[in-house]
């Protein structure tokens, strides 16, 4: 069995209009959200062995508010290619996931994250609320029922757990 915790980035600015999107940084809201996110986290005792964070400014700043929960992942990478990355090429990365690897945490952005969760996911009781909304700070526990992550495929896994920042 393995792990997958889907995180849609904190809340951006839009302050600077001038300012690229994929260099927008959070917003004060955002980092509030991803504080509430990390102590929940480390209630919930989310250690991933492998973060995958997005390269824009507001995953990588969520990503770091989130970093002292996450205990010490072997392994965290921060690739261009997680920015605006669709379900299926989200998919694509995790089955070059080694599979020592038994949990992952894949931080990045709407729509791709919530299209890959529901893809992933045939079952699991919070899969409806998945399926109505995926704001920014959502996050999703999927545990995926494959030995190897090459191997994983839509239906694959079962949503057990999902939390907002504002239900935090």
């Amino acid at each position: 069995m393995k792990a997958l915790h889907i995180l849609r980035h904190a809340k951006s600015s839009w302050e600077d209009i001038g300012r690229g999107d994929h260099n927008r940084p959070l917003a004060p809201r955002g980092r509030r959200a991803a504080k509430k996110l990390a102590k929940h986290l480390r209630q919930q005792q989310v250690t991933p062995v492998m973060v995958l964070c997005s390269s824009a400014t507001r995953a990588r700043e969520t990503l770091e508010l989130l970093a002292p929960a996450l205990g010490s992942p072997k392994k965290t990478l921060i690739e261009d290619g997680l920015y605006a990355a669709s379900a299926d090429e989200l998919l694509d990365r995790l089955r070059r996931v080694p599979d020592p690897i038994e949990s992952v945490l894949l931080i990045g952005h709407n729509p791709g994250l919530q299209d890959l969760a529901l893809t992933l996911a045939a079952n699991g009781a919070k899969r409806g609320q998945v399926l109505e909304d995926f704001p920014t700070g959502a996050l999703a526990t999927l545990h995926i029922d494959v030995a190897r992550w090459r191997d994983l495929l839509p239906g694959d896994a079962d949503i057990v757990d999902y939390v907002v920042p504002r239900e935090l």
